[in-house]
């Protein structure tokens, strides 16, 4: 500095500082707001302003007004809680959460709870809502009305996150669980409900075997009347059968390899001879 105002005079030193200064200023004045974004504007003398910046390069005045940048993406949270059941069961409930800053309200957001919004607001709200939601429904409930449990959820935390300027574009129920004592209790009853259900099918089996073996032993029953009752009326029905029977042993007499000589009295083949037709009426007359 000494050597510069030898050589340029105090000219040449008031000139570098302006220029300094003026680099200085200029470069401090402009500040840029990136995409999914916003800004908001703090002044020294009055405080945080209303006014709520958008994406790209904006002014300010060094030293007396910064930026302060809030990303308004939405954000995944993911916050467990345990909690009570309406019949007093615990229950483990994870919530996968969606949230986004209220861009209009971000002057209120900072003055109120500051940049780590998320973190101060949204484990006391869910716990809060968890648990009085939760606490409507009995532990089976939770489980077959899971879809009306979880719409509940969301609308109650939804309406919550608002009075915060949190707006949640997704609240879903990531996990639920019981304890080991209960989860052992249903599964011993689903157990047996289903050994209930089994002793239940035998018998019903049962029940048809029989009704079936008394409408099989009925129709034989009938079947021997009617046979019955045709032989008593006409005595061509036993010629019938002894013309079926002599069939039967042609048929299996022709197929053996052996050569045999019996008599076809015995074994029913006697059909064109007048002892058959005597042998019908003689048994026909016993009936």
């Amino acid at each position: 500095l000494a050597k510069m105002v030898k050589e340029g005079g105090t000219g040449g030193v008031l000139g570098t500082l302006l220029v300094g200064g003026g680099g200085y200023a200029a470069y401090h004045s402009l500040y840029s707001v990136d995409g999914g974004h916003r800004a908001i504007i703090f002044h020294r003398i009055g405080g945080v302003g209303k006014e709520v910046f958008a994406e790209g390069l904006h002014f300010r005045i060094p030293w007396f007004q910064y930026p302060v940048i809030y990303d308004v993406r939405t954000k995944p949270h993911q916050i467990a809680s345990p909690t009570g059941s309406k019949d007093l069961q615990t229950v483990n409930v994870t919530l996968r959460v969606l949230s986004r800053p209220d861009v209009v309200s971000l002057p209120k957001v900072y003055q109120q709870l500051g940049t780590d919004f998320n973190e101060r607001v949204l484990p006391s709200i869910v716990n809060e809502v968890l648990k009085s939601v939760v606490a409507k429904f009995n532990a089976s409930q939770l489980i077959t009305q899971r879809p009306q449990v979880s719409l509940l959820i969301r609308k109650e935390l939804t309406e919550r996150a608002r009075d915060f300027h949190i707006i949640l574009d997704d609240v879903s129920i990531t996990e639920l669980s019981f304890s080991q004592q209960y989860t052992a209790a249903v599964e011993s009853k689903q157990v047996a409900q289903q050994e209930a259900q089994r002793a239940q099918f035998i018998v019903e089996k049962a029940k048809q075997e029989r009704q079936q073996k008394i409408v099989q032993a009925e129709g034989e029953a009938a079947a021997a009347t009617l046979i019955g009752q045709a032989v008593a009326q006409n005595q061509g029905y036993l010629k019938l059968r002894r013309i079926k029977a002599a069939q039967t042993i042609a048929r299996f007499m022709g197929g053996a390899n052996n050569r045999m000589f019996l008599d076809s009295n015995a074994l029913l083949l006697n059909l064109d001879s007048k002892e058959f037709d005597a042998d019908l009426v003689k048994t026909y007359k016993k009936r």
